[in-house]
């Protein structure tokens, strides 16, 4: 199975994008600033800022509605907990039913004011999904033209590999914690999968939740040691340029997703696209984050 979609090398995250603390017309300033960086998709899920975040991002857009042409729009559902917005819900569950994936991508076109989704992911796999009916949603939404194509974020290769045996469409990405304090994906056989797939996949927390920057975790203050010697044959002395550059250089293809709000950071994410890691450099990182040398 093949598409013809393909992934940016960079993504702009929104799951802070409360705390911003943006007004529709400085969130699209943002997002035309962002565009003028050259990133152009954007990631959302409904279940971010308590299911309000959309719905900012969908002021923002309706300020400039011929914007939407020129963005990709991710978005991810089946998390839910108790919220304002959902004041029914009880307890914090996953729901991958199809009435809940539809219901889901609909809100997220109304809230966004978007037409469609260019991508939906299911943000996590129910211990007790059935498959059968994310695919029977999938089918509906793809036909009805609101969901242009699908993927997934947090699955095990055995999941994943489970799901798309129900699809008729290819999942085109997975997006999971990646980052150089979080190395479990390049491990644990996750990346191994995907590779073989030529699957793409996205990191969440590109920067360890800014643990990278913590000078009192010991692997963050061995890894911003070695990404600086690294960084020293580069000319470039910003750590998180750095880190985004190490996942950047990766032959997986990873797209890292910004999630700040300042156009500086962001901007330095973009700088990381310059920078080529060799594979000694590369483990020379991956050995500072494991703290002992390679076998």
């Amino acid at each position: 199975m093949k598409t013809a979609f393909q992934l940016d090398r960079l993504v702009h995250g929104y799951w802070r994008l409360k705390q911003w603390n943006l007004t529709p017309q400085q969130l699209l300033q943002l997002t035309e600033q962002v565009i003028e960086l050259g990133i152009r998709t954007f990631d959302h899920a409904a279940c971010y800022g308590s299911f309000t975040n959309e719905e900012a991002f969908g002021q923002a857009l309706k300020l400039k509605p011929s914007l939407r042409q020129e963005i990709t729009l991710i978005t991810k559902c089946g998390i839910l907990f108790p919220s304002q917005e959902f004041p029914t819900i009880d307890s914090h569950y996953y729901d991958n039913s199809y009435e809940h994936i539809v219901a889901s991508a609909e809100r997220s076109i109304a809230k966004m004011q978007c037409d469609y989704l260019d991508l939906l992911l299911i943000h996590r796999l129910s211990p007790c999904v059935d498959p059968e009916q994310v695919a029977k949603a999938f089918e509906h939404l793809h036909n009805s033209g609101k969901v242009r194509y699908f993927g997934v974020s947090n699955y095990t290769p055995s999941k994943f590999s489970m799901l798309q045996s129900y699809l008729d469409q290819p999942l085109l990405t997975n997006q999971i914690e990646m980052s150089p304090l979080h190395l479990a994906p390049f491990d644990d056989g996750t990346l191994d999968y995907l590779m073989e797939k030529r699957v793409r996949p996205m990191a969440w927390s590109p920067l360890a939740g800014g643990e990278l920057f913590n000078k009192d975790n010991p692997a963050g203050v061995r890894v911003r040691k070695a990404l600086l010697e690294i960084g020293q044959r580069f000319n470039e002395t910003h750590i998180d340029t750095l880190a985004y550059a190490w996942l950047l250089s990766h032959p997986a293809k990873i797209t890292p997703v910004i999630g700040s709000g300042e156009l500086r950071r962001i901007q330095r994410a973009v700088d990381a696209l310059s920078i080529q890691f060799s594979e000694q450099d590369w483990i020379e990182v991956y050995k500072a984050s494991q703290g002992h040398d390679i076998p």
